[in-house]
Formats: C-alpha cells, sequence, structure tokens
C-alpha cells in the first residue's frame, strides 16, 4: 500500500508542478501579449495625431484651392460676357 501511496504522491507533486508550470508559460505569454499591445497603441496614437495635422493642412489647401476657383470663374465668367456682349453687337450690327 505504501508503493500506491507513493505514486500518488508523486503524481499529485509532478500535476501541482506541471499546473505551476503552465500558469508561468500563460503569465509569460500574456505579458508579451501586453508589451506588443501596448507598442502598437503608442504606434496608433501617433498616426491619429499624424491624420489630425494632415485634416487640418487639408482643410487650408481646400479653402486655398476654392479661393481660386471662385478667382478663375470670376475671371473666365467676364470674359465670357464680354464675348457674348460682342457677338450680341456684331450680330445686331450684320441685321442693320
Amino acid at each position: 500500500m505504501s508503493s500506491t501511496a507513493y505514486q500518488h504522491s508523486t503524481t499529485r507533486q509532478s500535476i501541482v508542478t506541471s499546473g505551476s508550470a503552465v500558469k508561468a508559460r500563460q503569465l509569460t505569454h500574456l505579458h508579451s501579449q501586453l508589451a506588443q499591445l501596448s507598442a502598437n497603441l503608442a504606434d496608433t496614437e501617433n498616426l491619429l495625431r499624424m491624420t489630425s495635422v494632415q485634416a487640418e493642412c487639408m482643410r487650408g489647401l481646400g479653402s486655398w484651392h476654392g479661393g481660386l476657383f471662385m478667382a478663375a470663374s470670376k475671371v473666365l465668367g467676364e470674359e465670357s460676357v464680354k464675348e457674348q456682349s460682342s457677338q450680341q453687337s456684331g450680330s445686331l450690327d450684320e441685321s442693320r
């Protein structure tokens, strides 16, 4: 009977040892995953900050282009009005 008790004791000891080894391995894995998550969050924070700066620049660029389009529209609009008035006066002279 003593050999059976020794086997149970040895089995329990190996289960406890293997259980703590598994727990240590899992904790090490969790620690590495947490470090990777922290690094990824820092990268994401930097990318969001850069995106915010770029969005402000795009806003300024859009305003600048809008001003250029309005100026071009005004210049081209005046030219087309002058062309239409000169064509109308030319057609009126021909009809007389």
